[in-house]
């Protein structure tokens, strides 16, 4: 079996450990902001035709199909 080597895993994790909570949760609410931005402007370079409305009409069935699959 071949594990992807993680050679800063350690002090990622020695990092979430000295947050605060508050931090964390923080640090989650900006990663989720981070990956719904690079997924939209993904859909923009894919489709770079449609107009915003339509962007975040495809954003949004490309979510709903992914959250479908989770449940």
């Amino acid at each position: 079996m071949d594990i992807k080597k993680r050679p800063n895993h350690k002090l990622y994790l020695e990092i979430l450990r000295k947050m605060t909570p508050e931090q964390r949760l923080l640090k989650a609410f900006e990663l989720t902001e981070f990956s719904r931005q690079l997924f939209l402007d993904g859909l923009r370079s894919r489709f770079p035709e449609k107009s915003e409305d339509e962007i975040k009409k495809i954003y949004l069935e490309r979510l709903d199909k992914c959250h479908n699959r989770n449940w």
